[in-house]
């Protein structure tokens, strides 16, 4: 990422957190006794540990990872939703938001391999700029449609275990993934 140190750093706090929130979210469920979570929220805290843990290191590793890394971390499971959402209308929705991401991620972090090749790669942008612009209007949409339905969570539920924290990790998720957007 081609920003200001404290932002990337700022960046991966904000990510690293929500993804561990996440994480923790998924820990929890599968001690829930009577199996309480869902199979889809559980693959849903599964993805979204991966995005925030993944979105954290890339913001401050950048490209000094080999994009083939990165291809792997976030392409393959990139695949594995785009397959689900094929075969199983359950979700399908949410398993195409998942894939956009990773794809989004992938499309990143090599974006950043090829322009690191470039001697003057601190002038020009990196990546395709309609496919870039794209993913922004995306992640733009889909941060305030993530930020209005926490707006309608009732107050005082954004503990760990209630409805409204999958919505908060889902904003902090759409909010990361613009900024990296913009900064590329």
């Amino acid at each position: 990422m081609h920003g200001p140190a404290l932002v990337n750093w700022l960046l991966a706090l904000l990510t690293a957190a929500a993804g561990a929130t996440c994480l923790a979210r998924l820990r929890r469920s599968a001690c829930a006794p009577g199996g309480a979570h869902r199979p889809l929220a559980r693959e849903s805290d599964a993805a979204e540990a991966l995005m925030g843990l993944g979105m954290a290191a890339m913001a401050v590793t950048g490209a000094t990872v080999p994009p083939t890394v990165w291809a792997a971390l976030f392409g393959l499971p990139a695949v594995a939703f785009l397959l689900a959402a094929a075969h199983a209308p359950a979700g399908r929705a949410h398993r195409l938001h998942h894939a956009v991401g990773a794809l989004a991620m992938t499309y990143m972090a090599l974006a950043m391999a090829a322009a690191s090749g470039h001697q003057h790669h601190h002038t020009a942008a990196q990546g395709l700029p309609l496919l870039t612009g794209a993913l922004l209007l995306y992640f733009g949409g889909y941060t305030l449609w993530a930020g209005s339905r926490l707006l309608r969570t009732p107050a005082g539920t954004l503990a760990i275990g209630t409805t409204g924290l999958p919505h908060a990790c889902r904003l902090t998720m759409g909010i990361g993934m613009f900024a990296m957007l913009l900064t590329m």
